[in-house]
C-alpha cells in the first residue's frame, strides 16, 4: 500500500496539464467516484493496525497533493480562457476609422427637428407613384410641360399623347405623400415630406437628376399667408441664424394660389455675390403658397370650410448653403476627402 502511494505522489507531482480535456481526465482518474483515491481509501479499511498511522499520513498526503495540484492547473487554465476571450480575433488587422453620416442627412435631420418644434409630423410614401397623385390631384393640366418625357422619368406610360391616370413614373416631387396624407385624413393636417425625386435634368454644379426634398403642409380652419410667412421665418432662422433675412418673390405652382418663390440671404458671400447666388447676394431655397382649393376638393377636404398653405425646399441646396458647398455633385460622388468634413457636424 505504501509502494502505491509513493508511485501516485510520484505521478501526481510530475503531472501537467495543457488543456482543460487533460486536467479534466486528471480529476476523473484520481477523485472520481470511481477513481484511484476512493479505491484506495477503501483498500485502506484492510490495512494492519500498526501500519494504519502511517499509512493514514501518507494517503491523506497524496489527496492533498492530487487537490492542490488540480486547483493550480483549474485557475492557470481558467485566466488563460479568459484572455484568449478578451482579444477579439475576428478584429481585422488595420485599424477601422470611424464614419460619418451624409450632409444631406444631417441637414435632413436638423430640418425635421425644426418643425418638429413646430407641431409637425413626418409622413413617407413610395419613390415608384402614379400619374393621379404626382400630377393630377394637384391640378396639373393635362398638357402641363412638367408631365413630358423631358421633365419626368416614366416606368411605363399608357398613352405618349394623352397622360393617363395609370401612368407610373418616378415621383417628380414629394407633394405625392400630401396627396396620400389628405386622401385618409382629414383636417387638421400639420406634416413633411421629406425624400428624394427624380427629374430629367442635365447634371451640372446646381441641377441633378436625383435629388432630396422636404414639402410641408398645414391644413385647418382659417390658415393665411402670414401663418406661412412666419412659419417659413422661423424655419430659416433657425436653419442658418438669428441674422438671416428672408423675401418673397410671386411665383406660379399649379397646386397652390397664391404663390411664392422664396429666398433668403446668401450665407456663402455675406449678400455680397458669388457664383451660388449669382451675384445677387440672395439665394432661392424654396417654393410655397396656399394650396389650391382645387387640390383640397379632389382629395376630399371642404374648401370653403379649410385652408392651408404648402411648401417645399432641396435639402442639398439648403446643405450648399449651409456648408458652403459650390457644386451639387459633390453629394452624389463618395470623395472621402469630401465626407470626413463632415464627421464633427452631429
Amino acid at each position: 500500500m505504501l509502494d502505491k502511494i509513493k508511485s501516485h505522489i510520484s505521478k501526481v507531482s510530475s503531472f501537467s496539464a495543457q488543456t482543460g480535456e487533460e486536467l479534466e481526465s486528471f480529476r476523473i482518474k484520481y477523485l472520481g467516484k470511481k477513481g484511484i483515491l476512493a479505491d484506495m481509501f477503501e483498500q485502506f479499511k484492510n490495512t494492519p493496525n500498526e501500519q494504519k498511522k502511517e499509512t493514514g499520513q501518507k494517503l491523506n498526503n497524496l489527496k492533498q497533493l492530487i487537490q492542490e495540484k488540480y486547483n493550480i492547473f483549474k485557475t492557470s487554465l481558467s485566466a488563460s480562457s479568459e484572455k484568449i476571450q478578451e482579444s477579439d480575433l475576428t478584429k481585422p488587422a488595420f485599424p477601422i476609422y470611424s464614419g460619418s453620416r451624409h450632409p444631406v442627412s444631417i441637414v435632413r435631420k436638423e430640418i425635421i427637428d425644426i418643425f418638429s418644434r413646430l407641431g409637425f409630423t413626418v409622413s413617407e410614401g413610395p419613390e415608384i407613384e402614379d400619374d393621379n397623385h404626382v400630377f393630377t390631384k394637384l391640378n396639373f393640366a393635362p398638357e402641363h410641360p412638367a408631365r413630358d418625357m423631358q421633365d419626368t422619368f416614366y416606368i411605363k406610360r399608357q398613352s405618349y399623347e394623352d397622360s393617363s391616370p395609370e401612368d407610373i413614373l418616378l415621383r417628380t416631387h414629394t407633394s405625392s405623400v400630401q396627396v396620400r396624407v389628405m386622401e385618409r385624413q382629414q383636417p387638421p393636417i400639420r406634416t413633411i415630406s421629406p425624400g428624394r425625386v427624380f427629374r430629367n435634368e442635365a447634371i451640372s454644379a446646381r441641377a441633378h437628376c436625383i435629388f432630396h426634398q422636404v414639402e410641408g403642409l398645414y391644413i385647418d380652419e382659417n390658415v393665411s399667408f402670414a401663418d406661412l410667412k412666419q412659419t417659413l421665418l422661423f424655419f430659416s432662422r433657425e436653419m442658418f441664424g438669428k441674422e438671416t433675412r428672408i423675401r418673397l418673390r410671386p411665383s406660379y405652382f399649379p397646386f397652390t394660389e397664391p404663390s411664392a418663390e422664396m429666398d433668403v440671404s446668401c450665407k456663402i458671400c455675406g449678400g455680397k455675390g458669388c457664383n451660388i447666388c449669382k451675384y445677387t447676394g440672395w439665394l432661392e431655397i424654396l417654393g410655397c403658397g396656399m394650396v389650391h382649393p382645387n387640390v383640397l376638393e379632389a382629395c376630399g377636404i371642404d374648401s370653403k370650410k379649410y385652408t392651408g398653405f404648402a411648401f417645399g425646399m432641396g435639402i442639398e441646396r439648403l446643405a450648399m448653403l449651409k456648408y458652403q458647398i459650390n457644386d451639387l455633385r459633390l453629394y452624389f460622388e463618395n470623395d472621402i476627402r469630401f465626407l470626413e468634413q463632415f464627421k464633427a457636424a452631429f
